[in-house]
């Protein structure tokens, strides 16, 4: 017993076919749903046999089907088939005359035994009646229909355009509307119907190309965005798609960083430490013998630019051992664990090679307290901190691995991580004092051709709280101005010019000043100058200029006391002469000009005044009336969860006082100032008028005017 179906080909698996459906009778049957029809026939189930349900479910998950003009006719005797019910052959023969079959022998298929191909026979009726072409109209296809002279039909996966085999073998196309009875009358006129699903092969393996594509394209992009931050196959790329959780290190098995203990200068307390760390990498037996345990670790401590980078390199240069060298900075990720990861991932490294130095520039990156802030902790950074000091001192140790960081927040870093067995040393890399300077700026001179006018000595008294960078980038500001100005040596004027451009900034040759601006700027610096030179105890004058340079009309300046800045302890009486000089360019335009002509010049200084007498009342203790108490709270530090704003811990009254007294120390400072003026006129006169025609004047040419004027030294 067979009935009908269609099928691509002979090779096609069994799941593959398409089955007849069973006819339904018009009083109850349905039409399936197709994917155009979804929506409209969610109400309407057709009445299918037994064997149809299954043929209909074979039909819906199949793979790509195509029309063909043949037929199969399977034997049920076929052992794959037997647990299928087929319909009584009488249901089927009474829709429509079946052709007789032709059997021919197919061996493309393993069950080619039992599938015969069958061809229909001429119809007996006429067929005039039918459209000619291969595009049929939607009414003349219905025709056809309703006239039972379509065998079957195919629809799009779309469903919006469908393939017709007519009784007589011909095929048409048919663009199909939205039309909901469709189905039903293809139903109810025995017309087989399939669904065609597309040309991609399986439609399994569609599905799942559907779902890996995403999966494929977010994987590209990743490893795109990997190797443009240096990831695998980029520069530095560490070799695997995973490698963002590794430590990013430099690494130097024999490290030749071009610096020893020779290039550094100015810092021999902290050179000096650190040699002892080196010296213990290379003779071990001679601490050993003592008991004597090798640091675990050594935090480079000062302002910016004091040479902490450099004595690490000298101290990889010098000990002759494998040394890492990172930023705290590349601990930190986007992801979350990444810095813990690629902690462990250094010290496994480290260790593999000890022993070794690990150096780690701004380690307050990562190594600020825990538990702080204004907005809580940040959990990236503590969990990075935390694997930071399991591997500097747990449960395992270290042993063999030297730990060198620098950075210039130590007040910022967690307590954990400052505790002995951790970081040992702490060693302060300050600023030189003018032994130091002058050894800087050796170092930095070489290479550089100097004229015989060069002195060191002087240049380093002019550069108190200098830092080694700025030295450097005072002798290379030098070397630039010398070759603008198209000289063949490096003279003492480039530098004195090249320091004033880094303190004041450059000169505005070209600034367009009127006389009368003029005079008043050289009174108003010469006032500053007089004031300052005949105060006790306070810096003498280095130079007076009133060339405009960065904002300031003209500029006084003066070499403070390396004594004082090193200490930085200032007395009182310093303290009172600091403000009398300030208010000394006031006093002067008041005294020539009038009270009635005084400009706006004097606005910082009265800034710099009223910060200076604020403090002496609040914090240093320098007033009678409040005596030797403290108030006003320090602002604190945001990074350490502490209020911003400075707290108000007196009342209304103490306000009161404090006012009264910081207006008494300024008072006090301006009559000072006024009096030296008003008795050294002359000398004002002759300063003013020496830099209305100079332009600037340095120190020992304004000595000169009070050794002529027999000038003395203010007494209280």
């Amino acid at each position: 017993m067979a009935f009908t179906t269609t099928n691509t080909s002979l090779s096609s698996n069994f799941l593959g076919t398409n089955f007849l459906l069973s006819p339904p009778t018009p009083k109850t049957t349905k039409a399936p749903s197709f994917p155009r029809f979804l929506n409209s026939q969610k109400n309407n189930k057709p009445r299918i046999h037994k064997s149809s349900q299954a043929a209909l479910s074979a039909l819906i998950f199949s793979s790509s089907l195509s029309l063909t003009p043949h037929a199969l006719a399977l034997d049920l005797d076929n052992s794959v088939n037997n647990n299928i019910t087929l319909p009584p052959p009488q249901v089927i023969e009474a829709q429509r005359p079946q052709p007789q079959p032709q059997q021919t022998p197919s061996n493309s298929n393993p069950f080619s035994q039992n599938l015969l191909l069958t061809a229909p026979k001429p119809q007996t009726q006429s067929n005039s009646d039918l459209p000619d072409g291969t595009q049929w109209r939607y009414s003349e296809f219905l025709n056809a229909v309703k006239k039972g002279k379509v065998e079957r039909v195919r629809f799009s996966k779309d469903g919006s355009a469908l393939q017709l085999t007519a009784v007589d073998g011909r095929r048409a196309s048919v663009i199909v509307p939205n039309d909901p009875d469709l189905i039903d009358i293809l139903a109810m006129n025995g017309v087989d119907i399939s669904v065609s699903e597309g040309d991609s092969g399986n439609g399994l393996f569609g599905f799942i190309g559907n779902l890996l594509f995403p999966v494929l394209a977010f994987a590209g992009l990743f490893l795109l965005f990997r190797r443009a931050q240096g990831g695998p196959g980029g520069p530095g790329g560490l070799g695997g798609p995973m490698d963002f959780g590794r430590s990013k290190s430099k690494f130097q098995e024999v490290p030749e960083t071009g610096v020893t203990f020779a290039d550094v200068a100015g810092a021999d307390q902290a050179k000096l430490e650190l040699q002892e760390v080196v010296d213990f990498l290379k003779n071990p037996d001679k601490y050993t013998a003592l008991g004597a345990k090798i640091p675990k670790g050594c935090l480079l401590v000062g302002p910016p630019g004091t040479g902490k980078t450099l004595l690490a390199r000298a101290v990889a240069g010098e000990a002759g051992v494998p040394f890492f060298s990172c930023a705290a900075s590349e601990f930190v990720e986007l992801f979350v664990g990444v810095g813990a990861s690629r902690v462990r991932d250094l010290f496994e490294k480290a260790k593999s090679k000890a022993p070794c130095i690990v150096f780690i520039d701004e380690i307050d990156a990562v190594g600020r307290q825990r538990g702080a802030g204004l907005g809580g902790g940040n959990d990236e950074r503590e969990q990075t901190i935390n694997q930071l000091l399991t591997e500097m001192d747990g449960f395992s140790g270290n042993s063999g691995v030297i730990v060198l960081a620098a950075t210039n927040r130590p007040d910022v870093l967690d307590s954990a991580l400052l505790r002995p067995g951790r970081f040992d040393r702490q060693v302060t890399v300050d600023r030189p004092d003018v032994a130091g300077r002058v050894k800087i700026l050796q170092v930095h001179s070489r290479g550089k051709a100097l004229a015989k006018d060069v002195d060191f000595e002087k240049i380093a008294r002019r550069t108190p709280g200098f830092t080694g960078a700025d030295l450097q980038n005072l002798m290379n500001e030098a070397a630039i101005l010398a070759a603008r100005r198209d000289l063949k040596e490096i003279s003492k004027d480039e530098i004195s010019d090249a320091l004033e451009r880094i303190i004041a900034g450059p000169e505005k040759k070209n600034a367009v000043v009127s006389d009368e601006k003029k005079r008043l700027v050289a009174y108003h610096e010469a006032g500053h100058a007089l004031v300052g030179a005949l105060m006790p105890e306070y810096d003498p004058v280095a130079k007076i200029s009133i060339i405009p340079r960065g904002q300031a009309g003209g500029l006084t300046f003066f070499a403070p006391s390396e004594e004082r800045l090193e200490s930085g302890l200032y007395s009182r009486s310093y303290l009172e002469n600091q403000m009398a000089v300030a208010l000394g360019g006031r006093v002067a335009e008041e005294v020539i000009f009038g009270e009635e002509n005084v400009t706006t010049g004097a606005s910082n200084d009265f800034m710099q005044v009223s910060r200076v007498a604020r403090q002496m009342v609040e914090r240093l203790g320098f007033s009678k009336k409040i005596g030797q108490v403290a108030i006003g709270g320090p602002g604190g530090n945001p990074f350490l969860g502490q209020q911003m704003s400075t707290q108000k811990d007196y009342s209304m009254a103490t306000a009161d006082i404090v006012d009264a007294e910081v207006r008494e120390l300024v008072e006090t400072a301006y009559s000072r100032a006024k009096e030296i003026i008003t008795t050294h006129i002359d000398i004002l006169h002759k300063l003013a008028q020496l830099l209305i025609e100079k332009e600037t004047v340095d120190g020992e040419e304004f000595m000169s005017l009070f050794i002529d004027g027999q000038a003395e030294l203010y007494v209280a």
